[in-house]
């Protein structure tokens, strides 16, 4: 089920070095930078690589598997369009990139550093977000 844009839900910036990120995330995959010269993956996305600073690179797909790096919960000021507290995570993906996102699905008096989480989808009208949740938790996140 797709969501109705949430009261003051934010929709993401899209410029030439991000856009690929969001459309993959609009099909439901996780994908990053990877650099044509040096194929090294990278995340944020950028206009250059900075292992070896070329201008060329392409889209590489990635698991959406990883783990929990560390994270913060954002209690107050409500986050805009947020129910309750946000999960704010840096994730560790298994490709060896790290990527800023949110756990959801979980109490985050139970989040432990190092346990292992996956990518899933929050759908909106006309956009989606990657997040995160603990494997266990299959049900939908929509």
């Amino acid at each position: 089920m797709t969501k109705a844009p949430t009261a003051g839900r934010p929709r993401p910036a899209a410029n030439p070095d991000t856009r690929f990120f969001w459309d993959a995330a609009f099909e439901r995959r996780l994908a990053v930078q990877r650099c044509s010269a040096c194929r090294a993956l990278r995340h944020p996305p950028g206009p250059a690589c900075p292992e070896c600073h070329s201008l060329d690179w392409e889209v590489s797909d990635v698991s959406g598997r990883g783990t929990l790096y560390s994270y913060t919960v954002l209690h107050h000021p409500p986050a805009p369009g947020f129910d309750g507290p946000a999960v704010i995570a840096v994730v560790d993906l298994e490709e060896g990139v790290r990527m800023v996102s949110n756990v959801v699905g979980a109490d985050p008096a139970t989040l432990t550093i190092g346990e292992a989480l996956e990518v899933c989808f929050e759908e909106y009208v006309g956009w989606t977000v990657p997040q995160f949740r603990r494997p266990a938790a299959r049900e939908a996140v929509r």
